[in-house]
Order: C-alpha cells, then structure tokens, then sequence
C-alpha cells in the first residue's frame, strides 16, 4: 500500500512548529493558509503549497487541522473550495484544534456521509514549547484503525498518543486537561497570594517542592511564570472558552462539576477586569500584581 500523502492547515503557533518537525522527519507535506507568506517558513523547509482545502483534499490522505475554534473548523471544511469538495473514502481528516465535543461529532458525521471520508479528533498538550521539541501528548477519538493509521505520521511531533473512544472523546479529554490546569492555576495562585503576604520566599516555593506530591509541570513551568508575572497568550479568551464548555458538557451529562465551575468563574471575571490577554496563568494578577521573583 502506498504510504499517505499528508497535508497540514493552520500553520500557527503550534501548526508551524508541528509541520516542520514533520518536514525535518524528511516526510512529504502539503499545507494552506489564507496568508501564504505566514507559511514561508515551512514552504522554505521543502513543503508544497495547495491552493486551497479542495485542492489539498485531491492531493492528500491525511490531513492535519490545526485551527483556533468548531467556527474555523467548519469553513475549512464545509466552505468554498473547503475540504468536503475534494475528499473521498480514503481521505482521513485529523483535527489537532480544541473544540467542542459535540461540534467535532456532528462535523465528522456529516463529512462521512458527504464523502465518506473519516475523522480523528486529536487534541494536543504541551504548549508551543511542546510543539517546538516534538514532545506533544496526544488524545484522540475515533475509530481504531484510523488511529493506528495516523501513528507514525505523529512521531515527529509527539512523545505519546492515546486514542479514547469514538469521535469526540479526543476532544472530551481535552476539556478534562483544561479544567485539571485551571484549577490547579487557580490554587496556586491563591496560596502564592497568601505565603506572599505571609512573608515567605515565593519565588523557591517550586523547587521546595519539586519531587514532592505536590510537584507537577504546571507548578514548575507555569507557576514560576507566574512568580515572574510573565504574562502572554497565544489566544486571548481561549481559556474560558474551554472552560465555559466543560462547564456546558457538566449540565449536559448530569456531571457535579462545582470546582471546574469554580475556576470558570474565576477566570470569567479575570477577563470581566480586562485581562484576558494574560492567558492561563492570568489568575495570579488576582492576587499578586508585581514580580515575586525581584523581592
């Protein structure tokens, strides 16, 4: 069988970096975007221009999707000279953006029965440093075989990936890692807050407990961030975006979620204040608004 010809769209701040690892594993791809020149980088790397979603869809296997909501994952697909026109049986579409579960189901139906083409939701963790190194971690849903399919063309960018069910558990998982990362953000920032005003050395809290139960990434990476006031964000809005999800998919299946709620609301009103655009670390500003690391 000959090997998959692979296509990406959405050359971002993660896309970029994912498609290079690619081009770098010395694999053939294809990309698009509506701004050609944000793609140079990857087109002077050796990747191919398509001139359109229909025209990658005719030229590709797999495809990669890399975009910001369901919103752009829909045009990209259903709109003009969008993938829907060029895909058949063999076209496998996998959508590396966070969206909503439900959304990703009913675009996955209705691409299969359109052209017969399959879906993987494959959300990723790890940030643009993750996407840099290849050392994302990967959660998809759909089905098995389309899974194994898609391993090896991931080895370039991830360390691990893990299927989770049908279609839309890739996405699910997702909302389960960003409620998990706001809450811990959340506590973190609360108790930075109090051993701040206490008068401890905040900014060695990380390593005093580093290797302990209490260590995770979130406290060694984001939390000296934090401590340094560090502040930025890729997609302002993207965090309560997610959360005002998992929050929805709580009411729709009949799941307590009182400290997701919790952390949604905190994070709502981080962006009520006007600061959005600190990202998912924000929630510090709350409580500390100078740099701990300087004291």
């Amino acid at each position: 069988m000959a090997e998959d010809r692979l296509g990406f769209i959405g050359l971002g701040t993660m896309g970029m970096p994912m498609s290079l690892n690619i081009l770098d594993a010395g694999k053939a791809l294809t990309v698009w975007g509506r701004n050609r020149e944000k793609l140079q980088d990857a087109l002077d790397a050796g990747a191919t221009w398509a001139q359109s979603p229909k025209a990658m869809a005719e030229a590709c296997d797999v495809i990669f999707l890399c975009v910001f909501d369901t919103v752009a994952v829909e045009e990209v697909v259903f709109g003009s000279g969008g993938i829907a026109e060029g895909a058949g049986s063999n076209t496998l579409v996998v959508d590396h953006s966070s969206i909503h579960p439900d959304g990703t189901r009913d675009i996955a139906a209705r691409l299969l029965e359109k052209t017969g083409a399959h879906w993987i939701d494959c959300p990723v963790s790890g940030g643009r440093y993750g996407a840099r190194d290849g050392t994302l971690v990967m959660m998809a849903g759909g089905d098995k075989p389309d899974v194994e399919r898609i391993r090896p063309h991931v080895e370039p960018t991830s360390q691990r990936l893990t299927h989770m069910g049908p279609v839309g558990c890739g996405q699910a998982t997702k909302l389960v890692n960003q409620a998990v990362i706001g809450a811990e953000v959340a506590v973190l920032s609360e108790m930075f807050g109090f051993a701040n005003k206490y008068g401890v050395d905040v900014k060695q809290i990380p390593d005093a407990l580093a290797g302990g139960w209490a260590d995770s990434t979130v406290l060694q990476d984001h939390a000296r961030r934090m401590i340094r006031a560090e502040y930025w964000s890729t997609a302002p809005g993207n965090t309560v975006k997610d959360l005002n999800t998992v929050c929805e998919m709580g009411k729709k299946t009949s799941s307590p979620m009182p400290m997701a709620a919790l952390t949604t609301e905190l994070y709502r009103f981080l962006e009520a204040q006007g600061h959005a655009e600190k990202g998912q670390i924000g929630l510090m500003y709350l409580y500390v608004q100078e740099n701990l690391e300087e004291k």
